[in-house]
């Protein structure tokens, strides 16, 4: 009787995860498996066909965008590593506990409003009639305004500013977990501080580092707001492609095919970071 009800109360603990995974997830990725393979012959009946995935490496500018965004990705990922680690350090191994906090909500506060509020936010601040050259021309500085927008330099400083809190988290969350002693032994020894970093910070973070590389390049990846509106027209993203596919040109079937490449693709260079880097995907999620 025991064993029933604990097998009820699992299957009804379970029932919401598996419909939230099975619907929102598992059909719609199937649907658009099968949208990208339909096709029509030139009779006009339907056929299936691979030749929306032809058109992926046949035509230059589609492998090239993806080349080009996955690049700008993993870059993205980088630089959003380098300027949280110092942060996540600071906050929980160098500020008083009665702080970290303080300042961790500090952290977080920019980001419960929506991207397109951050972004318009930088965009106001960086536009030709924008705070930062109204101040540079006012002192002297330039004569005058610069455009900085629309150009990749700030693309992805907007779009490491908006993956930053997904990078910060996992850190934070690792190195909480570090015993100070383990640096102060080091130090004791005679390690030099560069040792102590590459041989017992990195390796402990690792699992947060992996963790926040991997949901970093997946949005950066598929980001479609902050090149678009930071980038321009000249920003090239795959995301853009996809779109056009989709709303403007009303061809679902390949914008369903570039859809499903992403996924493939970003896959592939995800499971290859992991086997480089010599992690695992259930201890780094974990």
């Amino acid at each position: 009787m025991m064993k029933q009800h604990l097998r009820l109360g699992l299957l009804i603990f379970l029932t919401p995860v598996l419909l939230w995974l099975v619907l929102l997830i598992v059909v719609p990725h199937i649907e658009l498996l099968l949208m990208s393979l339909r096709g029509r012959d030139d009779f006009g009946e339907d056929i299936w066909t691979f030749y929306h995935y032809r058109t992926f490496f046949t035509e230059e500018i589609y492998w090239y965008t993806f080349a080009r965004t996955a690049v700008y990705a993993v870059t993205v990922t980088l630089f959003t590593f380098l300027v949280t680690f110092p942060v996540a350090f600071y906050i929980t191994k160098v500020v008083s506990p009665r702080f970290s906090g303080f300042l961790t909500i500090l952290l977080l506060m920019p980001f419960w409003v929506s991207e397109l509020v951050r972004v318009y936010g930088w965009m106001i601040l960086l536009r030709e009639s924008g705070v930062i050259n109204h101040l540079l021309v006012s002192i002297g500085i330039i004569n005058t305004p610069i455009e900085m927008l629309y150009n990749d330099v700030t693309m992805l400083m907007g779009l490491v500013y908006t993956s930053m809190l997904f990078m910060v988290v996992p850190l934070i969350s690792s190195l909480e977990g570090m015993d100070d002693s383990m640096i102060e032994a080091a130090h004791d020894l005679g390690a030099s501080p560069a040792t102590i970093f590459f041989t017992i910070i990195i390796p402990y973070a690792a699992p947060g580092i992996t963790s926040g590389a991997i949901v970093v390049f997946m949005l950066a990846l598929g980001n479609y707001l902050t090149p678009t509106l930071m980038g321009g027209k000249n920003s090239l993203w795959f995301t853009e492609q996809i779109y056009n596919e989709f709303i403007a040109s009303f061809n679902w079937n390949q914008g369903a095919a570039f859809g499903f490449l992403l996924l493939l693709l970003s896959s592939m260079l995800i499971w290859t970071g992991l086997k480089i880097s010599r992690q695992e995907l259930g201890r780094a999620l974990s």
